[in-house]
C-alpha cells in the first residue's frame, strides 16, 4: 500500500494497482520508512517521490525522458528526472541539456533548472529509481524501484501509442526493450553528461520530437523555460 503521506495521481492509480499491491512494492515502502526512522536523509522528500506522475496525468503523457536516479545532494532531487527546484544551480547535465536546446530551436538558457512547464505538457519526466539517500549516488537502485518503472514503461507501451521515447545514455538505452517500437517511437543518444564529452551535442531530439507529435496530429511542447 501507499504510504499515507505518499500520493499518486488518480488514473497512474488505477493503471498501477496491481505493483502497488505486489509484495515488493510494500517491502519497498517498509524499508524506506526504516530508513527514515534510523535518521537517514532520503530524497526526494516523500511528497515528491511521485512528482512526474502527478505533474502528467496518463493520458496526458506524450514524451518520456528517462533519467536514472534523482540527484543526492540537498534540496535537488524533485521527482522529476533532471530537474531541481527553482533557486537551485542547475547540475551539470541539465546544463548540457540547455545547450542542446539552444543550439537545436536557438532557444536562450534558462536561469533554473525546474522542467514542471514541460511535464505539465505532457512530458513524463521519469527517473527509473525513484528515492536516493544522502551523498550516496545509486543507493536505492536494488530496493525494488526499477521493478516499478518497468512495469511503468511497459503499461504506457501497452496502452498508448505514438509517444516518444528519449533514451540518453546506455542505462536509458537498456530499457528499449520494454517499448513496443511498432507503436512508439525511440530517439537514442549519448547522455548529457558531461563525461560523455561533446557527444549529446547536435541530436536535435526537442525538434525531432515536435515533428514527430506534429505529424500525429498533436500540439508540439513548448521546450521554453521562463
Amino acid at each position: 500500500m501507499l504510504e499515507k503521506e505518499v500520493k499518486i495521481e488518480k488514473s497512474w492509480e488505477n493503471h498501477l494497482k496491481q505493483e502497488f499491491s505486489k509484495p515488493y512494492f510494500n517491502e519497498m515502502f517498509i524499508f524506506l520508512k526504516d530508513e527514515k526512522s534510523n535518521k537517514k536523509i532520503i530524497y526526494p522528500k516523500g511528497s515528491d517521490i511521485f512528482n512526474a506522475f502527478n505533474l502528467t496525468p496518463f493520458n496526458s503523457v506524450k514524451v518520456v525522458i528517462l533519467g536514472q536516479d534523482p540527484y543526492h545532494g540537498p534540496n535537488q532531487a524533485m521527482g522529476l528526472s533532471f530537474s531541481v527546484s527553482k533557486g537551485i544551480k542547475p547540475p551539470p547535465s541539465l546544463r548540457n541539456i540547455y545547450k542542446e536546446l539552444n543550439l537545436d530551436l536557438g532557444l536562450d538558457i534558462p536561469k533554473h533548472g525546474d522542467l514542471t512547464s514541460w511535464a505539465k505538457q505532457g512530458v513524463f519526466l521519469l527517473n527509473s529509481v525513484l528515492t536516493v539517500e544522502d551523498k550516496r549516488p545509486g543507493s536505492h537502485r536494488a530496493i525494488g524501484w526499477q521493478n516499478f518503472t518497468d512495469a511503468v514503461i511497459q503499461k504506457l507501451s501497452e496502452k498508448k501509442e505514438g509517444l516518444i521515447f528519449l533514451l540518453w545514455g546506455n542505462f536509458a538505452k537498456s530499457k528499449k526493450i520494454l517499448i513496443d517500437e511498432t507503436k512508439h517511437f525511440v530517439l537514442e543518444s549519448m547522455h548529457p553528461s558531461p563525461f560523455t564529452g561533446n557527444a549529446f551535442f547536435g541530436n536535435n531530439h526537442f525538434s525531432k520530437t515536435n515533428s514527430l507529435l506534429i505529424n500525429q496530429g498533436k500540439t508540439a511542447i513548448n521546450w521554453k523555460i521562463d
